[in-house]
This record gives C-alpha cells, sequence and structure tokens, in this order.
C-alpha cells in the first residue's frame, strides 16, 4: 500500500498539478491538507475525477481556510472529522480527518501554526496536539498520523537553525509536544530510514529557497509499530514542488509491504544546492500554515 500526504496549499489552485500526479505517482492513499474548499465545493471539483481514479474519499473542510482530505482506493471505513476535546480559534477549525484504510487507521492533519511563540494561537497549537494525542493513543494499533505537523522535529530538519530563532515550528515546546506524540510508538518514517540525510519537505516561495534548497521538513508520516515494520520505502517528491504553480511544500510518500518504484533515497530528484554555510541566510518571512 503507498501511502502520500502532501499539502497542497488550495486543491482548486493545484488542481492541474494533483491530477497528474495521481496518474503518475499512483498512490492508494492520499492525505491532502490546506485544501480550502468546503466539502461540498470539494466533491463539485474533485468528486468525477477522483471516482473514476477509484478513490473513495472523507473531505473535511471550509471556505478559504484549512481543511484536509483523505482519497482512498484501500478503503475508507469510520470516518471521523476534527479532533475531540481540541479547542477551537474560537471556533472549531477543519484541520483533521480520520479514516481506516487498508487495516490502518489513518489521520490527515494540519497542526495550527502557533505563528508567534508564547501567543494565544501559539498556546492553541499545544492545546490541539495534546488533544490529537489523546485521540491517537486511544485508537487501534495499526495507525498513521499523516500531515503538515508545522514542527521542525530537531535542527537537521533545517537548512539552518540560526536563521530561525525566535520564530516558531523549532521551540522546545513544541518540539515536546510533538515527541510526546511520537511516544504512543510512532515512528518519524523518513527520518528513521533517512537518519543522516539533508531532507525537506517545505520552501518558501520567495527569495528562490527552493532552487537554493533552503527549507524545512514539517510534513510528517508518523507510524505505529506495527505499521513501521512495513514500510518499505519513504521518500519526499521533490520533483512535485517543481515547475509551473507548485505548491510550497511537496508530496512525502510511504511504500507498505513492497516499493514500486524500489527504495530509491530520501528525496526525488535530489537538491542540487548546497548547505549554506551558518547564519549566512535569513528567512525572507515566517513559515506558512
Amino acid at each position: 500500500m503507498r501511502v502520500a500526504t502532501w499539502n497542497v496549499n488550495s486543491v482548486k489552485q493545484r488542481l492541474p498539478r494533483l491530477l497528474p500526479w495521481l496518474d503518475q505517482r499512483r498512490p492508494d492513499v492520499v492525505c491532502l491538507q490546506e485544501t480550502k474548499l468546503a466539502d461540498q465545493a470539494f466533491a463539485d471539483l474533485l468528486g468525477e475525477e477522483l471516482a473514476r481514479r477509484g478513490y473513495e474519499v472523507a473531505a473535511h473542510g471550509e471556505p478559504r481556510w484549512n481543511g484536509v482530505a483523505i482519497l482512498s482506493r484501500a478503503g475508507l471505513d469510520d470516518v471521523v472529522t476534527g479532533v475531540a476535546g481540541a479547542p477551537g480559534f474560537p471556533h472549531q477549525e477543519a484541520r483533521a480527518v480520520a479514516a481506516t484504510c487498508g487495516g490502518v487507521r489513518v489521520h490527515s492533519v494540519y497542526v495550527p501554526n502557533g505563528r508567534t511563540p508564547d501567543s494565544d494561537h501559539y498556546r492553541y497549537k499545544l492545546e490541539w496536539l495534546a488533544a490529537l494525542r489523546e485521540v491517537v493513543r486511544l485508537g487501534p494499533e495499526e495507525a498513521m498520523v499523516c500531515g503538515d505537523v508545522n514542527i521542525a522535529p530537531a535542527d537537521a530538519d533545517v537548512f539552518d537553525p540560526a536563521a530561525y530563532e525566535g520564530q516558531t515550528h523549532v521551540t522546545a515546546p513544541e518540539r515536546a509536544a510533538l515527541a510526546e506524540l511520537r511516544e504512543l510508538g510512532l515512528h518519524d518514517v523518513v527520518r528513521e530510514r533517512w537518519p543522516e540525510e539533508r531532507v525537506f519537505t517545505y520552501w518558501d516561495y520567495r527569495a528562490g529557497m527552493f532552487h537554493k534548497d533552503l527549507g524545512m521538513r514539517i510534513d510528517l508520516v508518523l507510524a505505529s509499530d506495527p505499521v513501521a515494520g512495513r514500510v518499505r520505502a519513504a521518500w519526499v517528491d521533490r520533483h512535485a514542488r517543481k515547475g509551473t504553480g507548485p505548491s510550497d511544500h511537496a508530496p512525502v510518500i510511504v511504500d507498505l509491504d513492497e516499493a514500486p518504484d524500489g527504495d530509491i533515497g530520501p528525496v526525488v530528484p535530489p537538491p542540487s544546492a548546497p548547505a549554506p554555510k551558518r547564519g549566512s541566510v535569513k528567512l525572507p518571512q515566517a513559515p506558512s500554515g
């Protein structure tokens, strides 16, 4: 089973790229984030095209902002939208949907950004993550949490830690909240498979950050022990970030039981830019999300 997660940053804007990508990579389960469409609008835009490709759909969206979905050709059972017990800001946002696909409980999540450390939105982020942890804790043993977590798990997951000083996504409380989620027995499958590699999933649109490979790894696939043991390949489809009209995120792809493209490495294609010297590059803006 091929499972993918992708923050598309508006499914309407990404439609010319999303459908060809589905045909090229042929994932069995796809977790989408930042769909930015209400559920009916999502169905009107994509329903027929996805059905023709054999996908069932569980969408949880809202106009203009947020929005998540699961597309599955491996079954779609027991769909639950939202995170029980999670706070709103001030109202509940469309940031999570879960379903059982091929015997695995799959969560597609779009974790709040946090905006600035110690802000109300930052505290909302931490409380939201605590609620997500409780939902996963009470769920089935075979589980995957896939999505844009808006946290770089370690300094190795940003191009230069010095560039992110004073920013969200890298603070100790955020990383601790993510670590507490992982303490349920979840494996960061890309990092565990490629512990020493330079791997990013998000690059700011501005200042040529993508072409310089100045990014961060904030899109994760976390898998419980039984699922992690089935991983045969785990990689970032960097090619999907190239060209005209891309999202600022690249998809993460994980192959269970068999790897149709082989164990091809952590990034496809590999980055071409060398790592910069520490402190030599400043962020053009705070990360989006």
